[in-house]
């Protein structure tokens, strides 16, 4: 677990010297934020917001699967103000345990990522096949859900688990949307072909380094590669490409509630949601800002809308049938 802690040595001063009658601002506050995102943007972004805002925050980076277990655990005593960049499907679970609120400029979100008034789409998250040309030549690499199926890719596509990775879950709801009533039986023949790792944002490094020649994960950490110089070239899958959004929520109860909107209100800004897309290649959900360099606008894509977890049976009955489906 990577936890990073930042907190105003005048604070801790005060602190010792407060009394009733003075109260703690909430300026003077760490917001506590649990995160699914990666170290490096989680180290991006976090010292643009403390300046902007001269709040202090105190991260806590954790999987998807992992954030939605402590909030249920510690929902008698909340101890998180923000749930920041998990999949939409598993905010919506926890519905009952968030405070819907929303930020200034709410009309600049694009409708069609807007799910729950429980929280707010952060980034609109793209699903591609990350493909390392020096070991599989592109124009014979697989194009489609269904040509990963193929038996001649067994060992040869990276994928994060879908009990510990938010995307390979919505990689994993993509194909059960795709392929309707046959969804688990083709989920089972591509899942035959995976060789899995602790993360999605570990796909882009195996397939860099060699040690598969493909893999699946989000468009924004392929594209770090690309950019990086390593022989990645991205698949956007044509036989059904999922964006779907990840949200930005305030947790009910928590510790430091006008700390959490404040939090909010900076995400969801446009210079952050521009910073996300310029620096991180994240594509945003306002529609005043442009994706990422180099990326296919999404009206050139064949997108498909993902069906939520509930149409499954929810998270542990699709996790139960995962693990049957990968022979565990």
């Amino acid at each position: 677990m990577y936890i990073r802690k930042r907190t105003f040595l005048a604070f801790a001063a005060g602190l010792a010297a407060a009394t009733a009658l003075s109260p703690v601002l909430a300026q003077d506050k760490a917001v506590t934020i649990y995160t699914a995102h990666k170290s490096s943007i989680v180290d991006t972004l976090l010292p643009i917001f403390e300046k902007e805002t001269g709040l202090k925050a105190e991260v806590v980076k954790l999987g998807s699967g992992d954030i939605m277990k402590r909030v249920q655990a510690e929902s008698a005593a909340p101890a998180a103000d923000v749930i920041w960049s998990i999949s939409g499907s598993s905010l919506t679970e926890l519905a009952a345990l968030l405070e819907p609120y929303t930020p200034p400029e709410f009309d600049k979100i694009d409708p069609q990522f807007i799910k729950d008034p429980a929280w707010t789409p952060y980034t609109a998250v793209v699903y591609v096949l990350a493909v390392n040309t020096d070991l599989q030549p592109l124009d014979t690499a697989p194009k489609t859900w269904a040509e990963l199926a193929d038996p001649q890719w067994k060992g040869k596509i990276a994928s994060a688990r879908a009990d510990g990775s938010g995307s390979a879950m919505q990689q994993l709801q993509t194909v059960l949307t795709v392929f309707g009533d046959q969804g688990w039986d083709k989920y089972k023949e591509i899942a035959a072909n995976f060789v899995f790792t602790d993360s999605s944002g570990a796909v882009p490094r195996f397939v860099a380094d060699g040690e598969t020649p493909m893999g699946l994960t989000l468009e924004d950490n392929a594209l770090e590669y690309v950019h990086g110089g390593a022989p990645i070239s991205i698949v956007h899958l044509t036989d059904g490409t999922a964006a779907t959004p990840d949200g930005v929520a305030l947790v009910k109860g928590g510790p430091n509630p006008d700390g959490g909107k404040k939090f909010i209100d900076w995400a969801m800004s446009k210079s952050t949601q521009e910073t996300l897309a310029t620096e991180i290649g994240r594509r945003s959900v306002r529609t005043d800002v442009a994706g990422p360099a180099g990326t296919p606008n999404l009206a050139d894509m064949k997108l498909v809308t993902v069906k939520p977890l509930s149409e499954f049976g929810g998270s542990e009955a699709v996790l139960a049938k995962w693990r049957a489906a990968i022979g565990e």
